[in-house]
């Protein structure tokens, strides 16, 4: 069991090669408090929440660069905020610029809030650029490693994101503060990139040190819905069960995994009970962009499968609205266009279409905009071509972008409810060329992933229809 280290003060930081600028040893602390939490994907209540800490934070030093980046960097990563749209979130991010600017900062520093600036514009691959500066000369800086390897996540970049690990994992001693976590999240990107065998070596050596490590767990989740080993799966997650369901910030993400093996066997009631439980309820408790995009998938995935999600859409809408004209991440809107077509909004759907198309047009730096036009736009529209029963047009829209839909992001776990509109437009498809794709795809996806049950389902329906012969 890992033993919590004490929180660093001034001259903790300094030993460790991380000096941060500030005389308060408060803040020290609860920036590393704060930092903790965020690694543990968890509001842990005796250090007071991440809130509690980052209100702490400005109250001990409010000239705090660090503070300043840890918490704009916090908000920004979490997507659920649109600096275009939100002022506060606006005027916080100018505010961490102008008190840099004022001051003695090390270039470490600096880096730090130039990353955070650049992320806000949009400019995810700047940012990530600047954490890799951080990173080559101070290989332990958690911050800067955790903030690209979601910033990696968002953009898709599969390798990048294992390979910026794999570039300060030997640094990592047992000495170190969270040194355990980094095994986790080395992992992740391990087996983003079907080094199954690797991941799962590291996420249990992980689970050994931590068994309340919930990114650990995930991605043993991950590994066991890449194999189809279901049965696996089930097994791990209701063993693991009391470790990580009080991790408030992963936990509705690990019930989606668990939900998805129910999924796979056709176990469409069980994965309701589930969602109904766990998923819906985080939701609405926290609103955050994780929980959101896993409740309108697994409602989405549940329906392609033809079973029916009754009302639950609109429990759903409600929160995803409030984001229509958002655009901080396409993989996100994807989401937001499920529920408001599952709640039959047309009009939240066309406002969210329309603002889309008119925000790929803006000039500047922003890589999801530019994105839009030629990945996320067809995206959507073939979400709402598939809503009105016009199979054909969904593959004329996503055969010819499938393999850049991984550029908006997500796991390969996740955007397989992708994989699967195409699969079953190419099913509901007339004319018998539509269909010889369905029996195309359906053999590249048995043959990536065997013994999948549902891939079977897929294989039989298709053998009905005279496809496989």
């Amino acid at each position: 069991m890992a033993v919590t280290a004490p929180l660093r003060d001034c001259q903790a930081w300094k030993d460790a090669g991380l000096p941060l600028s500030t005389t308060s040893n408060e803040a020290c602390k609860l920036f590393d408090a704060t930092l903790t939490q965020y690694v543990k994907w968890t509001n842990d209540k005796s250090l007071g929440g991440i809130e509690g800490c980052l209100s702490g934070l400005k109250a001990a030093d409010p000239n705090f660069a660090m503070g300043h980046a840890i918490a704009t960097g916090l908000v920004l990563i979490g997507t659920g905020s649109s600096v275009r749209l939100d002022r506060e979130l606006a005027l916080a991010v100018q505010a961490m610029v102008d008190t840099a600017r004022g001051q003695a900062l090390t270039p470490r520093e600096r880096l730090h809030v130039s990353a955070v600036e650049s992320f806000a514009k949009g400019n995810f691959p700047e940012a990530c650029e600047r954490w890799e500066q951080i990173l080559r000369d101070h290989p332990t800086d958690m911050l800067a490693l955790k903030f690209s390897h979601d910033a990696y996540f968002y953009l898709g970049q599969q390798q990048q994101m294992r390979d910026s690990v794999a570039r300060v994992y030997p640094f990592w001693t047992a000495d170190i503060p969270l040194s355990s976590y980094v095994k986790g999240i080395y992992s992740f990107g391990l087996m983003e990139t079907n080094l199954y065998d690797q991941a799962e070596k590291l996420a249990k050596e992980a689970l050994t040190l931590n068994p309340t490590d919930a990114w650990s767990v995930h991605t043993v989740a991950h590994i066991h819905e890449m194999r189809a080993e279901v049965q696996a799966g089930l097994g791990f997650m209701q063993r693991s069960e009391p470790h990580w369901k009080d991790s408030d910030m992963l936990a509705c993400h690990n019930y989606w995994h668990w939900a998805l093996y129910l999924i796979e066997e056709g176990e469409y009631e069980a994965a309701l009970s589930i969602y109904d439980t766990h998923i819906l309820p985080s939701l609405q408790g926290s609103g955050a962009m994780l929980d959101v995009v896993d409740s309108c998938s697994m409602l989405y995935r549940l329906q392609m499968e033809g079973v029916s999600v009754g009302e639950r859409w609109q429990d759903v809408l409600p929160v995803t609205q409030k984001h229509t004209r958002d655009h901080v991440l396409l993989f996100n809107d994807a989401h937001f266009l499920m529920a408001s077509l599952g709640a039959g909004d047309a009009g939240t759907t066309q406002e969210l279409l329309a603002t889309l198309r008119e925000a790929s047009k803006s000039p500047g730096e922003n890589c999801q905009l530019r994105l839009a036009r030629d990945v996320g736009l067809p995206l959507c529209q073939a979400l709402v071509e598939a809503h009105s029963g016009h199979p054909d047009r969904v593959l004329e829209l996503l055969l010819p972008i499938r393999y850049r839909i991984v550029e908006i992001g997500g796991s390969n776990a996740q955007r397989d409810v992708f994989n699967q509109l195409l699969i079953h437009a190419a099913l509901n498809c007339r004319e018998g060329a539509h269909r010889n794709v369905a029996r195309s795809l359906l053999l590249e996806r048995d043959a990536l992933k065997p013994n999948s049950p549902l891939t079977e389902r897929l294989l039989r329906r298709a053998s009905a229809v005279h496809l496989l012969q």
